[in-house]
């Protein structure tokens, strides 16, 4: 099967989406596919090797530039490469390149219209240069927000168009208005022209049907999966200090400062612990200030010194950081599709406390590796993460429990032989 996969880079940071994209095209290599891995807007960033190629399509200043003066849409293509070199779209994802949705409605719209936007030139170079490789079987976008693509690269390969559903109705839902309405709209006219939609979830799946009217029949679901390489059973903790720990992006809607307060909230308690907090995962400098207010507040409670931030962490890193915790909580406030943190605690053993919604659920229950709590209940969060403290036994059931499951239900293997028998039944009813 040869498969030409679209990814779109995060600007820098460690993202999800791109994690399991290249998990998932890495994979399907080893198992002899045929897939190149295309990064929009910047360079991919993973914490494993990533297999996608060199050059960057919709370069992200490119899509800025032309969207913000006509000048840039009409430069030659080799002026555009001064721009679009890797290095620029690196050091631009350090420093500027916005990511928040609330500054990102035109350059949405723009996107969504395709050849109607002005990133057409985008477009033609990346037409172009597909026209000159090998046909593929098949293309696969990342998500709803590009599906201003499938139409043009339909027509111009004669090739079937899939697109994966990963979380993009949070950046929708941040968008304002008008824009809002107007990229839901462009997305709801571009449907007829993606021939099968992959859901990283069985939530998502009946989410994305209702939140953009799909119909049933065009929806498979390829639950995530990762790369087990280096994950392993921690050692039992003999710790008389109780670890909770976080691990994702530092932002509000992954709660951070809700764990926080249910951990005060353990401690108040006069049958707690000595206990600790600790935190890591990548800190956008948009989110510093949001950090430091927890920090501050941890301080005013009195646990300053219980409370650690460890920074962005490699695949090492992460898993050295993890075989610290007792525990793992990462108490969304939005509904989360994927919840690929709980994967990575859960094959090292760690059981984990998560909100009763999105598709934690659908996780926990099919691992047994965790408790649910309803959401936003910080009384609820702390009482459960006093229960794996108290409950040692139990602790370690729910760790095993984790650990055996993420590998029989989300290793990368079985969501690549997912991938691989939705795309088949793609392709057969193409025939």
């Amino acid at each position: 099967m040869k498969i030409i996969y679209i990814t779109a880079g995060a600007a820098g940071m460690y993202c999800g989406s791109c994690l399991r994209d290249n998990a998932l095209a890495a994979e399907m290599m080893r198992q002899g596919h045929q897939v190149t891995l295309v990064p929009i807007y910047t360079p991919t960033r993973t914490d494993e090797k990533n297999v996608s190629q060199e050059r960057v399509f919709f370069g992200g200043i490119s899509v800025y530039l032309e969207q913000h003066s006509a000048l840039f849409r009409h430069t030659p293509w080799l002026v555009d490469k001064l721009w679009d070199a890797k290095f620029a779209l690196k050091l631009a994802a350090k420093n500027s390149l916005p990511v928040d949705p609330r500054f990102l409605g035109e350059m949405t719209v723009s996107m969504l219209k395709g050849e109607d936007g002005f990133q057409r030139k985008e477009m033609q170079k990346l037409v172009h240069w597909l026209k000159s490789e090998t046909a593929p079987d098949l293309i696969n976008l990342p998500n709803t927000l590009l599906i201003g693509l499938a139409r043009p690269l339909r027509e111009a390969l004669h090739k079937p168009v899939a697109c994966t559903l990963q979380g993009e109705d949070f950046f929708l839902e941040g968008l304002r208005q008008p824009y809002k309405s107007e990229a839901l709209n462009l997305i709801r006219a571009n449907l007829e022209y993606v021939d099968a939609f992959i859901a990283v979830s069985d939530y998502y799946a009946a989410f994305m049907a209702d939140y953009l009217g799909l119909p049933a029949n065009k929806i498979h679901t390829v639950p995530l999966g990762i790369n087990l390489e280096g994950h392993r059973m921690r050692e039992a903790n003999s710790s008389a200090v109780f670890t909770v720990g976080y691990f994702a992006r530092v932002a509000p809607e992954k709660g951070l400062h809700i764990l926080a307060a249910a951990y005060k909230k353990m401690r108040d308690r006069d049958d707690a612990p000595k206990a600790r907090l600790e935190a890591a995962g990548y800190l956008a400098p948009e989110h510093q200030d949001y950090l430091q207010g927890i920090e501050q507040q941890m301080q005013a409670w009195g646990l300053a010194d219980e409370f650690h931030y460890r920074g962005a962490l490699d695949k090492a890193g992460k898993i050295e950081f993890l075989h610290t915790l007792d525990v793992l909580s990462v108490p969304t406030t939005y509904v989360d599709p994927k919840g690929m943190f709980l994967f990575e605690a859960m094959a090292n053993g760690i059981p984990v406390v998560q909100p009763r919604h999105g598709a934690f659920p659908e996780i926990i229950t099919k691992t047994s590796g965790g408790l649910l709590v309803e959401p936003g209940d910080t009384d609820a969060l702390a009482a459960s993460l006093l229960a794996i403290w108290k409950d040692r036994a139990r602790a370690e059931e729910l760790g095993q429990n984790g650990f055996y499951g993420v590998r029989k239900y989300y290793s990368a293997e079985r969501m690549t032989a997912r991938a691989v028998e939705a795309y088949a039944s793609l392709l057969k009813a193409q025939q």
